[in-house]
Order: structure tokens, then C-alpha cells, then sequence
């Protein structure tokens, strides 16, 4: 998979992009565990991105349900067992 940023929240620590070899769109967060710190990427569709890409407002909902795990069936690549804890 090759990941690319459109947009970086520094501050809200997510990020919104493309996956260009499927055109598939995400968002990201931050996470980390004993041993490295990584991104765990969302998928989301078309008019997510648009909205995220506008609004912090309109992000921070599912930012948090991320963070909070609620949307693991999202997940673009799962994770292995020593998953991190979002940072």
C-alpha cells in the first residue's frame, strides 16, 4: 500500500489522504506500542473525505470512535497482536 497525505492535522493528530494504488480514501491516527509508533488507517468514503477535508468539526466524531476502537472494521490493514493505544 502506498499512502499519501492530502491533508495533516497536527494538532487534532489525524490525517486524511489517498491510498494511490486503489484510490481508496482514509484517514489516520497515530499509534503506538511497546516498541514503535505507527498510524492505523480508516477507510472512508468520498463524501467523508470531503467533509473531514473542510471541517475538523465534521472529523472529530469519528476521530474519536478510532481512537475508542468503534471503527476497526475500517481498518485498512489490521493489526497484529501487540496493537498499539492511540497517542
Amino acid at each position: 500500500m502506498k499512502f499519501r497525505d492530502i491533508l495533516v492535522r497536527k494538532e487534532e493528530r489525524y490525517s486524511i489522504g489517498v491510498e494511490e494504488l486503489t484510490g481508496r480514501y482514509y484517514l489516520s491516527i497515530p499509534v503506538a506500542n511497546n516498541l514503535v509508533d505507527y498510524e492505523e488507517y480508516y477507510e472512508i468514503n468520498k463524501e467523508e473525505f470531503d467533509a473531514f477535508n473542510v471541517s475538523v468539526v465534521a472529523a472529530a466524531e469519528f476521530v474519536q470512535q478510532c481512537r475508542n476502537r468503534k471503527q476497526d472494521d475500517r481498518l485498512m490493514m489490521k493489526p497484529g497482536k501487540d496493537r498499539g493505544v492511540a497517542i
